[in-house]
């Protein structure tokens, strides 16, 4: 494990290291960045900013797709450095770096489409909106799907002609490791840099002389980030928490609801930021599906991601399973019920079962904060209204899940719900290239789609006239 500073591949004085989520063992050591690494990394990043710019976005794009080509080749590394360091099954870990390679594929092909356009001004002069590459992105990326997540934002700043410091999360940083290598094995020298560390290191690159820092992680972080870009005018770029809302209408199969509330709640231990986090149920089906929700949930082999047979693997870290289970136990001291799960094992690793909670209100913790974790709490309610209600009555705004057989109510719910993304019976899926802005407590900006080369561009206008005509004394 390297640094990757001044273009040259570094280690440091000071390491931290990262623990196995299955049975808690040392994954790695990993050289922690000071605050003069973080400074020269910038500088390194500000001295090949022109240069880089300059580059076709043609050529810029080819490049990428050798990028993409490394990734692919690294599937078998990158997918197993991401189940040893945040516990993800390894199928899904896999699934996840072929998503990056299509995300890196995809910024590739929409690079050089990126266009501004003309405008209608005098017919003696040109006028043109032109993009141009904003100059150095600090790209602070997650744990959760440190692989696809990572690749959106470092693909679409490279291709857009930024330059890029990458501070991976301290939780997978081998994940962040091998994922720069491929992007500076096929990038010119100085283009990315990399950088390891916790908060600090975090805060020092959103304090320091960049010109946009692209994060996705928690709310506190984000607000934090957004109060270091206000200091030096860096344009903040967030996807942060959320706690997203599954309706489930009267008229629906509860047996099919239930599924897809399972996958949306413990899909990757619930460690997903468009999971599940609450459940509000029409009373008319709530007792059956609760039933056949709790069948969804008994079906899970929770194990270590290793385990082919897995299909629940263990939370991030000890640290993290804890804070889960706070919020489940608070929620139990204020009324709630367990039905299934709720009880943190004996043994090594951070495991967590599935837990279904009933009787649940919207003051709990468990429902009004991002509980990130494989728990669904279920709320039953009286109409299609007082759900609707109900599940826009969030600091959060990043998406929701309703599934009904009405197309009114679908209509409704687009419209009315306050979030960036709104799905229409399924959980998960759509289209690529999709790009929504997350609202309130989940963030600002599109971090996604050919939406997030326009974020990570400045317009500028061109106004281009003839010269005059040269006198005639004046001419050779």
């Amino acid at each position: 494990m390297e640094h990757l500073i001044e273009g040259r591949w570094q280690s440091g004085a000071d390491h931290f290291h990262v623990c196995d989520p299955a049975n808690g063992g040392t994954v790695t050591h990993v050289p922690q960045a000071t605050q003069s690494d973080v400074a020269a990394a910038v500088k390194t990043a500000r001295s090949v900013e022109d240069s880089w710019a300059f580059v076709t976005a043609g050529e810029r794009a080819t490049m990428l797709h050798a990028v993409a080509d490394r990734i692919a080749a690294q599937l078998e590394p990158l997918a197993a450095a991401t189940t040893a360091e945040m516990g993800r099954p390894l199928a899904s870990s896999r699934d996840s770096v072929r998503a990056a390679v299509a995300t890196v594929r995809q910024y590739a092909e929409l690079g050089p489409l990126h266009r501004g356009r003309s405008l209608m001004g005098r017919t003696d002069a040109l006028d043109l909106m032109l993009h141009r590459p904003r100059g150095v992105v600090a790209a602070i990326t997650p744990w959760n799907d440190p692989v696809a997540v990572a690749c959106g934002l470092l693909a679409a700043a490279v291709v857009t002609g930024n330059v890029v410091v990458h501070k991976p999360s301290e939780r997978t940083p081998g994940v962040g490791y091998l994922l720069t290598r491929c992007f500076a094995e096929e990038l010119p020298e100085g283009v990315i840099s990399l950088v390891n560390g916790g908060p600090a290191v975090g805060a020092a690159l959103a304090g320091a002389a960049v010109d946009v820092v692209a994060h996705v992680g928690a709310t506190r972080t984000g607000r934090a980030i957004a109060a270091a870009c206000a200091a030096t005018g860096a344009k903040a770029l967030l996807e942060n928490g959320g706690s997203d809302p599954l309706i489930v209408d009267s008229g629906v199969d509860p047996r099919w609801a239930a599924e897809q509330a399972a996958v949306g709640a413990f899909a990757n231990a619930g460690q997903i930021c468009t999971a599940v986090e609450r459940v509000y149920v029409h009373e008319a089906i709530s007792d059956a599906f609760v039933v056949a929700l709790l069948e969804q949930a008994g079906r899970l082999r929770m194990g270590p991601g290793t385990d082919p047979t897995t299909t629940l693997g263990p939370l991030v870290d000890v640290a993290h399973r804890d804070a889960v289970h706070a919020q489940v136990a608070a929620s139990v001291r204020a009324g709630a019920s367990v039905r299934c799960g709720g009880v943190a094992p004996d043994g090594p690793g951070a495991y967590y079962p599935a837990t279904v909670l009933t009787d649940c209100t919207d003051q709990m913790a468990v429902v009004h904060e991002e509980t990130f974790g494989p728990v669904a709490p279920v709320m039953v309610v009286r109409s299609f209204a007082e759900a609707l209600s109900r599940a826009g009555g969030s600091p959060y705004g990043l998406a929701a899940t309703v599934l009904t057989p009405s197309m009114g109510h679908a209509q409704q719910a687009v419209y009315e719900l306050p979030v960036g993304t709104v799905k229409i019976n399924a959980v998960f899926g759509g289209a690529p290239g999709g790009a929504a802005q997350p609202r309130r407590g989940s963030g600002q900006g599109f971090g996604y789609g050919p939406e997030l080369l326009d974020e990570l561009t400045v317009t500028k206008v061109g106004h281009i006239c003839a010269p005059p005509p040269t006198a005639p004394d004046q001419r050779s």
